[in-house]
Formats: C-alpha cells, sequence, structure tokens
C-alpha cells in the first residue's frame, strides 16, 4: 500500500515539479531579455580594445570579450534576439502546420494524401540541416533566420493538428453539429480547435527549445544574425580561439543556452503532464 501511495504522490508532483521549475527559468529569461531594452551595463556593441579580455569580476561581472565588449551586456541583448527568432519562427510554423493539418483530417482523399505527403518530404530532412541549407541560400539576417527555422517547424504542427483533429472529428458532437448545418471551417474554429489547443500549446513551448537551439548553431555558423546584432550562437562562435586564455567567453554563452532550452523543455513536459487527460487515470 505505502509503494502504490508513493507512486501516486510521484505522479503528482512530478509534473508541478517541471512546470514550477520550467516556468521560473522561462520567466527569468524573459525578465532578462525585457531589461536589456532599457538597461544593459554597458552599450552591448561598444567597442574597448584597451579592456579586451578582462576576466570576470574585473572587466565586468562576467568579464569583457576580445573587442572589449562587456559580455553580460551581449548575454542580456542576445537573450532579445533569440526570443524574438526563436517565438516569431514557431509561432509561423504552428499556423502554418495548424492549417494544414486542419485541412487533411477535415478534407479526406487526395487533398489529404497530397498535404500528409509534403509534409514528409520536409520532415525528411533533419531540421537543423535544413535550416542551415535554407540559411546559406537565404543569407544572414533576422528575417532569413525566422524562415529558415519556420520551415521545419510547419511539419510538425500539421502531424499533430491532423491527429488529434482527427479524434475530435469522429465524436458524436461533431457529427450533431454538421446535422445542424455548420459548414467545415465553423467546425474547425468552434469545436476542433478548442479541443486540440492544449496538444498545440505543449509542442509549441517544445519547439521554442528547438529553435533556440537552431538559432544559436545557425549563428555559430555564421548563418544566423549578421554583426554587430548580439547573439548567443555567434559569442560561441567568437570564442573559439580564445579558449584557454579566456575561458569566460565560451562558458557564459554555453550556459545561456544550455538553460534556456532546459527550461523550455522543462516547461513543455510539465504543460504534458498538467494538460494531458490520461494523467489521472491511474490514480
Amino acid at each position: 500500500m505505502s509503494v502504490v501511495v508513493g507512486a501516486t504522490r510521484m505522479r503528482g508532483t512530478a509534473p508541478g515539479w517541471r512546470l514550477a521549475v520550467g516556468g521560473a527559468i522561462v520567466a527569468g529569461i524573459v525578465a532578462v531579455a525585457l531589461l536589456s531594452l532599457v538597461w544593459t551595463p554597458a552599450i552591448p556593441t561598444k567597442l574597448d580594445i584597451a579592456a579586451r579580455l578582462r576576466p570576470p569580476l574585473t572587466g565586468g561581472l562576467l568579464g569583457t570579450d576580445q573587442l572589449g565588449r562587456d559580455v553580460l551586456s551581449l548575454l542580456m541583448a542576445g537573450a532579445v534576439n533569440s526570443l524574438v527568432i526563436a517565438v516569431t519562427a514557431v509561432a509561423i510554423g504552428a499556423s502554418l502546420g495548424t492549417l494544414l493539418g486542419l485541412i487533411a483530417a477535415s478534407r479526406r482523399g487526395w487533398i489529404e494524401a497530397g498535404v500528409m505527403r509534403a509534409m514528409d518530404v520536409v520532415f525528411a530532412f533533419p531540421p537543423i540541416l535544413s535550416a542551415m541549407m535554407l540559411a546559406a541560400l537565404l543569407g544572414t539576417g533576422m528575417i532569413n533566420a525566422i524562415v529558415a527555422i519556420a520551415v521545419f517547424m510547419v511539419p510538425v504542427f500539421a502531424r499533430i493538428t491532423r491527429g488529434a483533429a482527427m479524434r475530435i472529428l469522429a465524436r458524436d458532437y461533431i457529427l450533431a453539429a454538421r446535422g445542424a448545418g455548420k459548414s467545415g471551417p465553423r467546425i474547425a474554429v468552434e469545436h476542433v480547435l478548442p479541443n486540440i489547443s492544449g496538444d498545440l500549446i505543449v509542442q509549441a513551448t517544445i519547439q521554442l527549445g528547438l529553435a533556440t537551439l537552431t538559432e544559436a548553431g545557425l549563428s555559430f555558423l555564421g548563418l544566423g544574425l549578421a554583426p554587430p546584432a548580439p547573439s548567443w550562437g555567434r559569442m560561441l562562435a567568437d570564442s573559439q580561439t580564445y579558449l584557454t586564455t579566456a575561458p569566460w567567453l565560451a562558458v557564459a554563452p554555453g550556459l545561456a543556452i544550455a538553460i534556456a532550452v532546459l527550461g523550455l523543455n522543462l516547461l513543455g513536459d510539465g504543460l504534458r503532464d498538467r494538460l494531458d487527460p490520461r494523467r489521472d487515470l491511474g490514480r
């Protein structure tokens, strides 16, 4: 009996723990990004060669880089760029993917087959590799980075939307809605979307972590934001030459990326467990 009670308590507290920790991390990153819009310890793009490669606490809280820029200020400003790119890319990918998934679920036959086969083609390529290929073709810049990341988000949301929508469309109240004369788009807006919104929110949160990591990878390879815009990935790339003489240049952005991805993944896991109606079946 005690074992069963203990397992039940673990099932009840684990989702809350993930949700709380992930939410706190994400809230902290958002707060830092918003703060950087009005204040940073120094101007992020200001060069001071005389103060280059100063260690933490002697040249600012986190030291300075090879051009004398304050590392903490670069991290704070880079958080804004990372969040803007990740959120915008996921929003675009989720919108297009949800629309295509709803079309595939409601328009069976060749339309469904055509949409899903197109999604399979996009999904067949590794996401980060696809983003790199598109970024190389489109060039550097925030808009191009957003497009490159958003493209491989579309099939993820299309598949999830189609699967969830098909379950909803098989319910009796959908048949009643059709019998009442409601059109397909109206049924999708009034009945399908509200019932699958939890799945989409959870997936969007998880995809935000992947988008953040992809943006850092693009910037690391020189395919993301163009200098002098601050970017965590480019900070990592610039630090490679100074790993032995100034390791703090790599530690700071590396930790920022890891913490951001961890927080988003924990938040997504916590939301998934909290919004999953099957979570309480074993109690």
